[in-house]
């Protein structure tokens, strides 16, 4: 099953009930003027174990501790992100169990064309996804860059990956990205996020 990725952009209570995340909004929480029964129908739950990535984007989000133990133990990923919406922490689960182990194990057992074939992947893939961004927010031609990743060789021989990073940036010059407001680079990072993760949910 494909697993979803949440984002997190507004003020948010994070808590756990009955093994589910209960997701509230402060707003809502302290209003004294609405009835109970709307801020229970405003309360929304989400499974623990169909959510792979959440991203946290804003200073007044509140999570707690057995929120972050109950992804932590369902192989979730929790990206922390600084004032201008950039990604400045990851936390992953690392378990002492064999299954654990045995990945890292394998990693560092790789080959090296095995590794080289990874890299390969990587790279082709990333590529796309920065075509992909470019066509979503700059309408910016990129035939190029599929025709790049189609031609990236085992271990990226040729450093594509360099010439389609410089040919990425070079796009979104114009849009002056390091100078966008906080709102454009959100909304910038919420598409890379969507267009990486076809399950992304914002709130």
């Amino acid at each position: 099953m494909i697993k979803k990725t949440l984002y997190f952009g507004n003020p948010v209570y994070l808590s756990l009930k009955n093994a589910q995340l209960m997701i509230k909004l402060p707003e809502v929480v302290r209003n004294d003027t609405l009835p109970e029964s709307f801020k229970r129908t405003s309360e929304v739950t989400k499974p623990i174990e169909d959510i792979g990535v959440v991203v946290l984007d804003h200073k007044q989000i509140t999570i707690s501790s057995g929120v972050l133990e109950a992804l932590l133990e369902n192989n979730c990923a929790v990206i922390t992100c600084n004032s201008k919406s950039m990604p400045v922490g990851l936390m992953l689960p690392l378990y002492g169990n064999t299954t654990q182990n045995e990945r890292f194990r394998q990693q560092l057992d790789a080959s090296l064309p095995l590794k080289k074939q990874l890299w390969q992947q990587t790279i082709k893939t990333k590529i796309e996804n920065q075509a992909a961004v470019l066509k979503e927010c700059s309408g910016a031609e990129v035939k190029c860059m599929y025709a790049w990743a189609s031609d990236v060789k085992s271990g990226d021989t040729s450093n594509l990956e360099a010439r389609a990073a410089a040919y990425y940036w070079s796009c979104f010059q114009w849009l002056k990205v390091t100078k966008m407001k906080a709102n454009h680079n959100k909304k910038l990072f919420c598409i890379v996020f969507v267009l990486l993760f076809p399950m992304a949910q914002s709130y």
